[in-house]
């Protein structure tokens, strides 16, 4: 499979990090020496320096063998154009584009329909709203993703020391809960693990498992996590995310602040908004936090563009007694520091363009794709055609790859959390787990055992 990515910003850099270790053949182009040399020394993939929108850099980078074509550059009009030219050259190349400009966003279907022909186009900017609003509808989790049109979670929850479940070993976990509870990784001191039924929970351990929406509560109550109704939410930064943030919260009419230290900014969010209070100051102002009355608050989400200011905002309400507190970070290598500091809801544009960049570039019926603790895992959700060989046996007779592990079937209408006698059915979803060491493996299985040729 040969990918071109247009772009050697963060999510290119970590794109091409990511397919090279699945020994896809990748070019990077892009302008900047330096973003060209810091991949070239860090990951095994052609690199060429140019414009991704010139008709000759895309000849020279084989774009007529390419599979698909990601445009990431950080200008709209680069990705379009590039995205154009690629489709007169190639018009069977698959297309992605990240455009941010709202300006574009009644756009993105008529981009299918019409030239440039662009497959799929990523807005970071609405993905990190959407996680932003996955991680307000279960509060306490660190981490959630959406399965089968939501009606499954795959949670991620941090373990208190005083949790009945803390030392306890997984097997012994449904005679202590009195149902069956599938915990399909664990993240202990910064290492992911796959644990098996003789392994134990431990205090402070980051958890994930497997939920049926309509389940949500009481899988929270036995890790001895309460649900809250969601009622008030103080966003600290005006700008675009903070916009549309704000506007999905007065559509489920949940109380709102904003505050922001533009006043030009200021202004144009007054106008715009309906019922968000809008409020002009430095959100790390501890004064102006006490005047509003921050731990009163049910959520405060830090979105201004210096993460700095994120964190320490972020740092401030915990200390004022906000129970949940999520926290835009765009650095990833902050990312593993975030929860020593007690910062464990954290959300970041670019990890979730590259989540959404995932789902449309794997093999197979994929029909979603998550990345767990940063880049070390991803959750497939995908369809189990009747050619499939996995079909019509137990789960104990298959083979799955190493460091991967099968954690839910949708059968029809019907949400299983399989066993070893669990059976997959034609044309049912499965949902797996897998180490990024796996994913080729998956990928294999998805396309040359799922799909009929």
């Amino acid at each position: 499979m040969k990918i071109i990515i247009i772009g050697a910003g963060e999510v290119g850099f970590h794109i091409a990090g990511r397919l090279a270790l699945e020994n896809k053949d990748v070019v990077v182009i892009d302008q900047n020496s330096e973003a060209l040399r810091r991949i070239s020394d860090a990951i095994d993939v052609q690199v060429l320096k140019g414009s991704g929108s010139s008709p000759v850099m895309l000849e020279e980078a084989g774009v007529r063998e390419a599979e698909i074509v990601l445009a990431l550059t950080d200008s709209d009009e680069t990705n379009l154009v590039a995205c154009l030219v690629a489709d007169i050259l190639s018009p069977v190349t698959k297309k992605l584009a990240r455009i941010r400009n709202s300006d574009f966003d009644e756009y993105h279907e008529r981009f299918k329909e019409f030239a440039p022909h662009i497959d799929t186009v990523i807005n970071p900017e609405i993905e990190v709203v959407k996680t932003i609003e996955r991680l307000l509808s279960v509060p306490g989790a660190v981490d959630i993703g959406e399965f089968a049109d939501g009606r499954m979670k795959f949670i991620g929850i941090r373990l208190d020391e005083n949790a009945r479940l803390a030392g306890i070993r997984l097997s012994e976990i449904p005679k202590k809960l009195g149902r069956r509870t599938l915990i399909a990784a664990v993240i202990r001191n910064e290492e992911l693990i796959i644990p098996r039924g003789s392994d134990r929970l431990l205090a402070n351990d980051l958890i994930y498992f497997i939920s049926e929406t309509k389940n949500v509560d009481e899988m929270l109550s036995a890790f001895d996590k309460q649900a809250r109704p969601l009622r008030r939410v103080l966003i600290v930064g005006g700008g675009r995310i903070g916009y549309r943030l704000a506007s999905f919260l007065e559509e489920k009419s949940i109380y709102t602040k904003i505050i922001e230290k533009n006043p030009e900014r200021c202004s144009q969010l007054a106008e715009s908004m309906k019922k968000t209070v809008i409020l002009c100051g430095d959100g790390s102002d501890q004064s102006l936090m006490l005047e509003e009355n921050i731990a009163d608050m049910d959520a405060v989400v830090t979105l201004t563009d210096d993460e700095e200011t994120n964190i320490l905002v972020s740092l401030l309400a915990r200390r004022m007694g906000v129970r949940d507190i999520i926290t835009k970070i765009s650095k990833f290598s902050y990312f593993p520091l975030m929860s020593m500091i007690g910062i464990e809801q954290v959300v970041s544009p670019r990890l979730s363009a590259i989540n959404t960049i995932l789902q449309h570039i794997r093999k197979g019926k994929v029909l979603s794709a998550i990345s767990i603790k940063g880049e070390e895992a991803e959750v497939l959700e995908a369809i189990a055609l009747p050619t499939s060989d996995i079909v019509g046996k137990p789960l104990k007779n298959l083979s799955f790859p190493k460091g991967a592990l099968l954690i839910g079937i949708i059968h029809n209408d019907e949400v299983i959390i399989p066993s070893g006698e669990s059976i997959i059915e034609p044309d049912d979803r499965i949902i797996i787990f897998a180490r990024k060491e796996a994913v080729q493996q998956i990928e294999k299985i998805l396309t040359v055992k799922l799909e009929f040729f």
